[in-house]
């Protein structure tokens, strides 16, 4: 008996609903202007959140993706912390020692949670030369041979420093793209092709693959990776006008923490730090970045949102007023309906589904608008200012812009629909 009575209830439901949807769709054609008028403002209200939300999404995903090239399980051995503003207590780590070949080689020797070391130099601004063509501004990168554990490297011709040219400190390198194109311009084979850097003749043995800008630079395409003893022969590694660093990969099912307790360990042996001395040495890693950046972007989201929000509160009463004018419109059609036995609920389904399909179809346009607006923006970007950038309409926008639409228009539709359910038959079909 019970399932008869709810089957049959299932039945009445459905029945409203889809005499709803036909009499919304019917209102529809019977006005465009109105109608097209109403789904415009939900269109511009949707477009707008959907993109803040969208812009704030893809910028977090590209600066995120950006740094993830530092490598997610390696610890750097710098001078200045990543979790701070440098600003603050500037001359105190300033005056900390940087990290040294010698602090490499213990680290090399005596970690046994790692999978690689390696120290590296970064020396912006250097000139490099072949024959009349001249590279100016180019990233010298001194490094050991591990790197290539710590960083993965695509090469369009040749191969990888060898062993025995980082020890040896032989005059070799590896080349980005750009160096590549602008040293050897219409040269297809570069390789074992010579170029001068501080008064030094240094052989090509590989150029890596274009990887293009990305939305923070970080990219091989205008650098040069040479062994870090060739540039001891040109450059004091320990002098205080550069400063290397050390990057330590950790082992497979090594946890940071755990590998960061056995650096500090041995960083403060090799330094002679007495235990009631702090640490002159800072540990960073890219989930320091991460959180930072988990922060910042949450503010922007809800700041974006915020104004976003407007344009949809714009929108909504906008389908009020229209489905408030089409109550007043249509009174005497509600007053026949309910004197031939309409009920309140059938009523008010009619209009709420009418005004929830407004807002859907505005919705809708508006997310294909902002999918477009993808397209366009990442072209754009890539060809103005030659940047990789990723824009992209998430599945959780997608779902996001739908349920704000329903949303909306269930609020919107909801008190003009009230009162078109609770008008007096008589006295509707007599107005």
């Amino acid at each position: 008996m019970i399932l008869v009575i709810s089957s049959f209830s299932m039945r009445i439901v459905f029945r409203l609903l889809r005499e709803s949807l036909i009499s919304s769709i019917q209102e529809f054609g019977g006005n465009k202007l109105r109608s097209f008028l109403s789904v415009l403002g939900i269109t511009i209200g949707i477009f707008c959140i959907i993109s803040v939300y969208s812009a704030i999404d893809s910028l977090e995903k590209n600066v995120r993706t950006s740094f993830q090239k530092l490598g997610e399980n390696v610890i750097y051995i710098q001078k200045f912390p990543w979790n701070e503003d440098p600003r603050e207590n500037w001359f105190k780590y300033l005056r900390r020692p940087s990290a040294s070949y010698k602090e490499y080689k213990a680290l090399q020797e005596r970690l046994t949670l790692a999978e690689a070391v390696v120290i590296m130099l970064f020396l912006k601004g250097k000139t490099l030369t072949h024959g009349s063509n001249i590279v100016e501004d180019a990233d010298l990168l001194a490094i050991t041979q591990e790197y290539n554990a710590i960083k993965d490297m695509e090469f369009t011709q040749g191969r990888y420093l060898s062993a025995s040219e980082f020890f040896s400190g032989a005059n070799k390198a590896v080349i980005g793209y750009n160096i590549a194109e602008q040293l050897f311009p219409g040269q297809k084979e570069v390789i074992g092709k010579e170029f001068t850097l501080m008064k030094r003749k240094v052989t090509v043995v590989g150029v890596l693959k274009k990887e293009g800008d990305d939305i923070i630079g970080m990219n091989y395409d205008n650098n040069v990776l040479i062994p870090y003893n060739f540039t001891k022969t040109f450059i004091d590694v320990d002098g205080i006008r550069v400063e290397p660093f050390i990057g330590i990969k950790a082992r497979e099912g090594v946890s940071s923490e755990q590998l960061m307790d056995e650096i500090r360990g041995i960083m403060r042996a090799v330094r002679k730090l007495k235990p009631s001395q702090p640490d002159n040495f800072a540990m960073n890693q890219v989930s320091i970045i991460s959180a930072a950046l988990t922060a910042v972007f949450g503010v922007i989201s809800l700041a974006g949102g915020a104004i976003g929000m407007f344009s949809i509160l714009v929108g909504g009463f906008g389908i009020a007023n229209i489905m408030f004018v089409s109550v007043k419109e249509r009174t005497p059609i509600i007053g026949i309906k309910k004197a031939l036995g309409a009920r309140r609920v059938f009523i008010l389904l009619e209009f709420l589904t009418e005004a929830v399909l407004l807002c859907l179809a505005g919705g809708l346009i508006g997310l294909a608008l902002v999918f477009v607006e993808s397209y366009v923006l990442e072209w754009l970007i890539r060809k103005v200012a030659d940047i990789t950038f990723i824009f992209e309409l998430s599945a959780e926008n997608i779902f996001k812009g739908i349920w704000l639409s329903v949303g909306i228009g269930l609020v919107a539709g909801f008190l003009p629909a009230l009162v078109a359910s609770r008008m007096n038959p008589v006295e509707a079909i007599r107005s």
